[in-house]
């Protein structure tokens, strides 16, 4: 069994695992989201098989490139089919504007589509008569799976992205069975996140606050995942108030929507979708900035998408609330830090109160030792984090064969 790691090694971003078990498997293909966008390595030879974890592009991103030049099945759940295709034809139409040209053809993301096949948790597929995969729910966004692959009388398992702690859109991750091998994401490797009591009662009263003193809350929000929790939250933390709900987390939600058992509570997510204006026209979002209220709207990173417009109109009394991990060049980080946003190549200060939530949909620090401990594997690759050296480093003085790779090095395991 070999292991190439084509991206997300040492970085967050552009995640891309060529695993070689007797049959090639090509374990997600994303992009890196920033200052200019970044692509996984090429890979040499043909695919068996492609499994996708879930939609966010740093995963799924870059995929419909490998069918440029293959036909090859994609596995994944049958959320993960139809968001992933809404946030790529995005980033399609972003690429455009931003360079001029797109990264693939468009057609390609018609094969993309045309080649999924839709996997349920817990039920395993043979890829091969001695190869097979399962899913399991990473509670992370709709539809997210931890992959399990039996093959070589060994059994790999790769987190994508994953959260242990319920939170009010999903339950926790399922747990991976005694792994051999295992590839775990550490975007939060050296952190835990505060307990989400906590973070709704603070959200409960940075809203109050706004609110009373005749401001807007803006909530930049990831399209996929925090923008439907944020619904579920709002008829509790602020019962009466007007919210809106626009861009492609409208369109992101009215999906997740479709697939209810991929949530926890679908009646509170049906609830939280009543309780929000869907705005579509201009006029509504001037209708949205006209008195106070709150505001959900992609995109989280606030690299494009309405939110970025609604910002640039917030008075001094509203206040941006960011709550999610925001890449390093991005707006959202650059908002954080200095206090600006760069728009069309001018740089913008921005008065508005800014506040950062976490409601990270990753594990945090005790959920990834947790897993490991209980997944108990021979070899562990910490994957998708700015400190996988470190965190390897710990685990080897847990005990653990563990490794940080670079982008590029192969393992025989």
């Amino acid at each position: 069994m070999k292991l190439h790691f084509l991206g997300a090694a040492r970085e967050v971003g552009r995640s891309g695992i060529l695993l070689d078990a007797g049959k090639r498997i090509l374990l997600d293909y994303g992009v890196k989201l920033g200052g200019r966008t970044e692509y996984p390595m090429p890979f040499q030879g043909f695919l068996d098989a492609y499994v996708l974890s879930h939609a966010h592009l740093d995963h799924s991103g870059f995929a419909p490139s490998i069918y440029e030049s293959a036909n090859v099945p994609c596995f994944s759940t049958y959320p993960t089919l139809a968001l992933s295709s809404l946030l790529i034809q995005d980033s399609l139409k972003i690429a455009k504007l931003r360079e001029g040209h797109a990264p693939f053809a468009p057609f390609l993301l018609r094969k993309f589509e045309h080649a999924f096949i839709p996997l349920g948790y817990r039920k395993p597929f043979p890829l091969a008569r001695d190869i097979t995969l399962t899913l399991a729910d990473a509670g992370h966004i709709p539809g997210s799976a931890v992959t399990e692959i039996y093959a070589e009388h060994k059994r790999l398992v790769y987190t994508g992205d994953f959260k242990l702690e319920e939170t009010r859109l999903h339950r926790g991750a399922d747990f991976a069975e005694k792994a051999d091998i295992l590839l775990i994401e550490s975007t939060y490797s050296q952190r835990d996140h505060p307990p989400r009591k906590e973070l709704e009662r603070r959200l409960k009263e940075e809203i109050r606050e706004t609110l009373e003193l005749g401001g807007n809350v803006l909530f930049p929000a990831f399209a996929v995942g925090r923008s439907q929790e944020l619904l579920i939250l709002m008829p509790e933390l602020a019962p009466g108030a007007e919210v809106f709900i626009d861009g492609m987390s409208r369109t992101a939600t009215q999906i997740v929507a479709d697939y209810p058992s991929y949530v926890k509570d679908a009646n509170a997510l049906r609830k939280g979708m009543k309780n929000a204006e869907w705005v579509e026209t201009e006029a509504q979002r001037k209708k949205a900035l006209s008195k106070p209220g709150i505001i959900i709207s992609s995109a989280g990173m606030l690299e494009g998408g309405p939110a970025l417009s609604y910002l640039l109109r917030l008075n001094e009394r509203s206040k941006i609330i960011l709550t999610g991990y925001q890449i390093e060049s991005t707006n959202a980080r650059r908002l954080l830090e200095k206090k600006q946003i760069e728009v069309d190549g001018i740089t913008t200060d921005i008065k508005t109160p800014v506040e950062y939530l976490d409601m990270s949909a990753h594990a945090g620090r005790s959920d990834l030792i947790e897993f490991v401990k209980r997944a108990n594997p021979e070899k562990i690759f910490c994957i998708h984090g700015d400190e996988c050296e470190k965190f390897a480093e710990e685990l080897c003085g847990m005990g653990f064969e563990a490794y940080a790779p670079a982008i590029g090095k192969m393992f025989e395991v």
